[in-house]
């Protein structure tokens, strides 16, 4: 019962520290988004100010293995496993290039925080053949600016009880199509230390790697389902092969709770 109440807790003071922050920084954000560079300047203050704040802030810090990996001058398309909340700070402390999130449209409708997520993410309605379409239009303009992409490319990644959702195929079509490497990440701990549900959880390290780029050289639009394929392969066995299987126990875990 206790147990139950900090976690519940915990959470409330998660979602306090991601908010207050958008509050208070919400009239510089307005004024820098109108500025020539001003992306660079907004993804400065979310990487160095609301990510850092909020992970620490909620008892967390951050392990990582080859990060030179992520940090290159050419454009890349990253992808990651998506299993938390958490996963949208781990990358942006990860990355010191800026890069753009495509995300869901649901969350524009945020108040405050809303008007800046539809000037900083590219938006998708998963239900809009449309809204699809033009994600790759937006991804082509980001490129254009020298950014990066980043994406989570998973599929009912809020089942709990699924170890890695299989991948939509959009960063690929992208990824080929704008003739980018792909640079995989995995995130290990989320699952376990704080998961969409908070039936259970903990505090302390937050573990990721950055795996070998996947090239794309010479693929053509009928290689997306194998490059598809061969990413997803590489990142399940990543977690697979977690020597603290801290994903595959946050799995029983869930069993537990709802068989």
């Amino acid at each position: 019962m206790l147990n139950n109440i900090l976690l519940k807790l915990g959470r409330v003071w998660f979602y306090f520290l991601a908010g207050i922050q958008v509050v208070v920084y919400f009239p510089f954000l307005v004024v820098i988004l109108l500025l020539p560079k001003g992306y660079t300047i907004l993804f400065w203050i979310a990487r160095n100010l609301w990510a850092r704040i909020i992970l620490h802030g909620c008892g967390y810090y951050v392990k990582v293995k080859n990060i030179d990996k992520l940090n290159s001058e050419e454009s890349s398309m990253i992808i990651a496993n998506h299993a938390s909340y958490m996963d949208i700070f781990l990358m942006l402390i990860l990355s010191k290039k800026p890069f753009v999130f495509v995300g869901k449209k649901e969350l524009s409708e945020i108040p405050i925080f809303g008007y800046i997520y539809r000037r900083a993410a590219i938006l998708v309605d998963r239900s809009d053949s449309k809204s699809r379409y033009n994600v790759y239009k937006e991804a082509n303009e980001v490129l254009k600016n020298g950014y990066n992409v980043c994406i989570f490319p998973e599929t009912h990644y809020l089942d709990d009880t699924i170890l890695l959702g299989d991948f939509k195929r959009g960063a690929f079509k992208i990824a080929i199509e704008n003739n980018l490497p792909i640079i995989p990440i995995v995130f290990y701990d989320c699952k376990l230390k704080h998961p969409w549900y908070p039936r259970f959880g903990k505090t302390g390290k937050l573990r990721a790697k950055v795996l070998d780029k996947i090239q794309v050289n010479n693929l053509t639009q009928d290689d997306i389902p194998m490059l598809t394929e061969k990413a997803y392969s590489i990142i399940r066995q990543e977690i697979e092969n977690d020597p603290e299987g801290s994903a595959l126990e946050a799995i029983n875990k869930w069993k537990e709770i709802l068989y």
